[in-house]
């Protein structure tokens, strides 16, 4: 920098406080008003804004393990398995898939994923292992919610 006074160079406490106040200021570049052009307001809301983002790294990940979760239940759910007899059974079968992996699969691959759940049945089955949840086959019949409720609603009427 070049200071035309000495008065100036004076006022000026280095290159570490433009470079500091720099760093924050690149930071806020995205916040409306003040916020963005106040240093003093600035590097409130900065940090703010990095408590915030530490928080929601951490919050995404569970999202995304109870979102592999749903899923996993769900379409084990169509294949008459608990997920933890279907975990249960792959380990047995030393077929080591992670939450992701079982979770992708049953969304984008249905015929992998049943062919996964009989693998594991029948490995429970030859070792002889007892599933406590009572699992019923299914019935090949698409049941609508609001249907069976209607008829549960009119049965209580009559």
């Amino acid at each position: 920098m070049v200071f035309l006074t000495v008065t100036n160079l004076l006022r000026v406490r280095g290159p570490d406080e433009i470079w500091r106040k720099r760093r924050i200021f690149r930071l806020a570049a995205a916040f409306i008003g003040r916020r963005r052009n106040c240093y003093s307001v600035a590097v409130r809301n900065v940090h703010r804004a990095l408590v915030y983002a530490t928080k929601a790294r951490k919050l995404k990940k569970e999202d995304m393990k109870e979102l592999w979760n749903t899923r996993i239940t769900a379409a084990c759910d169509q294949h008459n398995i608990s997920a933890f007899a279907l975990k249960e059974g792959l380990d047995r079968s030393n077929i080591m898939l992670d939450r992701k992996s079982l979770s992708d699969l049953a969304a984008w691959e249905p015929r992998t994923f049943e062919c996964l759940a009989a693998v594991a049945q029948k490995k429970l089955e030859l070792d002889g292992f007892i599933d406590g949840a009572d699992k019923k086959h299914p019935t090949g019949v698409n049941l609508n919610l609001k249907d069976v409720m209607l008829e549960t609603w009119l049965k209580e009427k009559k």
